[in-house]
Order: structure tokens, then sequence, then C-alpha cells
């Protein structure tokens, strides 16, 4: 019986394959197993040159090597270029980001390709046929985006359409190599509903843990590339570290400059503020350079200094970020028995001067989250308030239903709302870990309904251990 129930599965599959294959070569920059005079050979017809060029954002020059890998994990042969010249009448890809100097640009606006699509349009990318002009090259392919993070997108979307999956390396998705494959003429685009995506890697330990140890020695900086990128090939942007006893910046630091590397924008969790991980105030009592109490009330000169430190050290990195704000007790408790009100926003104030302060910039400038996790709702629900450019990113109540969602008759806040999310709990009265225990249906309607509701500017959904929670992640 079960062999049956994964037969059909397969069979079903293989039907959808056959369907999508058949209707690829009618839509745009699609691959396709046949040619055309206005198609693109990227396997079978020589090599391809992915053309970026040097002044391009460090994350767009990361997505052209990776695309150089892509098409040759289907069957195909690919270089870097620098410049359109060097490719030679080859197949070639362009990408670079919109709205530049560069000569990507210029021969977009040249053909009446102009930055008018892109327009305060936040990721969005542009997929391109560009026809030859000359009789004996073939046309090239412009690929390019709003920010070096569109780009991006606009890359690995075609790594997927093309057959690489997100999950190649993660959960061995086989890639199927290719003898022949074109991409036809036209223009794709496309961008994201939601400003800010991602995942939390949280109860990361023993499976997580002991994994990243055994392959890359800790998780540092060689285990975030390979985070990083999944969550890039996701179309995703925005991560919360691991933080079990972890730091990113300190066990580290150069998982911080990878960040910035790739155009991950990172965050903290709920109970983490002003980008400082929970280990490392345990850490700076131990070394001596704070002391005292996790308490707001009895300690806030020494919190106040802890976090305007955290602030610089983050400001240095060059990464993208949204700081949280907020605080609850140490170890991920209450503050407080009662709903402290005027203590909370008295927190809040003085970590927005901080931010001003550390980035010589008012503080609405730098995006902000302020997490309405547990009891922290409550404080929200009876009143408290944070200035309008802070996200409010609501919580389901660990088992799948979103707690509470936006007023609909409410006015518009400048920094949104979001939801976060669990896929992976560890707490009262029972945890779950390492098996999907919220039905992908029920995540779809409960999100579907935040959706609905406007909130849309922040989703990051709760997982321990990466590789188990490939179905939902997806």
């Amino acid at each position: 019986m079960q062999f049956t129930r994964y037969a059909l599965v397969a069979l079903a599959l293989s039907l959808v394959a056959l369907t999508s294959s058949a209707h690829a070569c009618d839509t745009p920059v699609a691959p396709c197993e046949r040619g055309a005079s206005s198609s693109l050979q990227i396997v079978g017809g020589g090599e391809v040159v992915v053309v970026v060029d040097p002044s391009e954002a460090a994350p767009v020059r990361r997505a052209a090597e990776a695309l150089v890998a892509d098409i040759e994990r289907i069957g195909g042969s690919a270089r870097l270029a620098t410049s359109i010249s060097a490719a030679e009448n080859q197949p070639t890809i362009w990408i670079g980001e919109a709205g530049t100097a560069g000569a990507l640009n210029d021969a977009l606006r040249a053909r009446g390709h102009g930055d008018a699509d892109f327009a305060g349009r936040w990721e969005a990318y542009r997929q391109i046929m560009l026809p030859s002009q000359r009789a004996e090259a073939p046309p090239v392919l412009a690929i390019s985006g709003s920010d070096p993070r569109g780009v991006i997108y606009g890359v690995y979307d075609l790594s997927e359409r093309m057959g690489v999956s997100p999950w190649h390396w993660w959960a061995d998705v086989p890639t199927e190599l290719r003898q022949e494959l074109w991409l036809t003429a036209g223009e794709r685009h496309d961008a994201p509903q939601v400003r800010y995506r991602g995942f939390f890697i949280n109860d990361e330990e023993p499976a997580f843990g002991n994994w990243a140890r055994e392959q890359f020695g800790g998780i540092n900086a060689a285990a975030y590339e390979r985070v990083f990128d999944l969550l890039l090939r996701l179309k995703g942007n925005y991560i919360w570290p691991a933080m079990w006893g972890k730091s990113l910046a300190e066990d580290d630091p150069a998982s911080l400059a990878l960040a910035a590397d790739m155009g991950v924008v990172l965050g903290t969790s709920h109970h983490e503020p002003l980008t400082r991980a929970h280990v490392e105030w345990e850490r700076a009592k131990h070394a001596g350079t704070a002391s005292g109490a996790w308490n707001y009330g009895e300690n806030g000169e020494v919190l106040r200094q802890f976090w305007g430190e955290g602030m610089e050290r983050f400001n240095a990195s060059g990464a993208d970020g949204v700081v949280t704000i907020g605080m609850r007790g140490d170890g991920d408790e209450a503050m407080s028995e009662d709903t402290a009100i005027p203590l909370l926003e008295q927190v809040v104030a003085d970590q927005r001067a901080i931010i001003a302060e550390t980035t010589g910039a008012p503080a609405a400038e730098t995006p902000q989250v302020w997490a309405l996790y547990k009891e922290v709702q409550d404080y929200y629900d009876q009143g408290m308030q944070v200035p309008e450019d802070v996200t409010l990113l609501f919580a389901d109540d660990n088992w799948g239903q979103i707690r509470r969602l936006p007023d609909p008759e409410a006015a518009p806040r400048k920094g949104g709302y979001g939801v976060y999310y669990h896929f992976d709990y560890v707490g009262v009265p029972r945890s779950y870990k390492w098996i999907d225990t919220i039905q992908n249906g029920k995540t779809w309607q409960q999100m579907d309904l935040a959706w609905q509701r406007g909130a849309r500017d922040l989703w990051i959904v709760n997982v321990g251990d990466i590789k188990p929670t490939e179905a939902p992640l997806d």
C-alpha cells in the first residue's frame, strides 16, 4: 500500500513535469528543450558568458558566480566576464542593478527598457531577452533588479526554473543534466509581496548544532554561507541567527561581513534587543565588561552601554538589519509579573535614542521591530504604543494559530505589521522539534488571513533544524 501511494505521487509529479515542459516554450524567458532564432542556448551551444561589471555590489557579483556554477550543474559550460565585449558572439547573460551608470543599463535604455518599471520598488527583478544587433550573434539575456537583492532573485529564479532546486545542497535534490537547453524570447518580472521574509534558527540543539559542528566546526561563517544561500534561493532576505548559547557576531565575526557580502538582512529574536545575542550578556558579565541584573529598572545604565556597543558593532559591519526593540526578562521569560507599561515605554525611548546616537541619523531611518510575543502582547492590548515607524510583529500561539492581527479600521502605520510563526517550539506544555506538526494548509490559511488583514511587512518563522523542515520552509 505504501509503495502504491508513493508510485501514484511519483506518477502525478511526472505528469506535472511533462505538462510544464510542454507549455514552457510558450512562455517568456522559459527553459525549453528546443530552440528558435530568438532563443538563447544555455546548454549544448558552447560556453555561456555571464557578464557582471566589477562596479556592481558584492551581492550581485556573488550571484553571477552562483549562476556560473548553476549552469554547470545542469550540464552546461560557463565563465564570468566583466565586459560584454568579452563574450565574442557567445551565449551571454548580462546581470546588474538598475539605475546605475553601467553599460547594461545603457544597453537597456537604448532598446527602450528604462528604469521606470523599478521606480520605488523593493527587490524587484526583470529578465529580458535582447535581440542581437548582429546577424551572427545570439540574443543576450539581461537580468536586472531594482536593488542588489532584486538581481539575486532574478538570477535564482532562472536557476530554479532551469532545474537547480534551492535545496540542491541542503536536501540533496538532484539536478537533471541537460543535453540541450534554450531560453525563450520575451520578458519576465516579479517582486516580493512581503518586505522582510525569513526564518529563525531556534531550539537548534542537539540536531542542527551537532551537525554543524561535525560539518563546519561550529555554526560559523562557513555554515552561515550555506544557510544564507538557501535563504536567498527561497527568495527570503531576513534571518534571526541561532541563539542557544550562540552569537553570530562573537562566535565568528566573519559571519557579519558575510551577511553584508551576500545581501542578507540580519535581525535578532524577540528577546534580544539592539542586535545583541542573549548569550552575550552572560559573556560580558563573565568578562567583567558588564555587571548586575538584566533588569532595566535597577540596571539601566549598564544595559544602555551594552546595547550601544552592540549597535556600534553592527553599524560597522555594513550589513542590512532590522533592529529588535523592547525587552523581555532574562532567559526568554516575562520581564515582570505585572504589565509594566511605563517601564517598557522608557526602555523603547532609550533604545531609540541609542539607535539615533550610534547611527548618526534619526531613529526612524533604521528599520525596527517590536515583537508582540507571549506576554508582550498584553502590553499592546492594554494600550502601550511605540512610534509608528516601528513594525508591530504579531505572533501565533506556538501551535499555528495567530493570536491577533491588525485592526482593519486602524490608521496605516509607516512600519506596518508582521507575523512571527512557529514550525518548531520548545516549551510548556509540550515541545515539538525536527518534525512538521503544523499542516501546510493550516499555515497557508493563517498567513493568507494575515495578508488580507494587512500584515505584510515582516514574516518570520521559527525552525530548529533546517533539513527536516524543507516542505514548510519552501
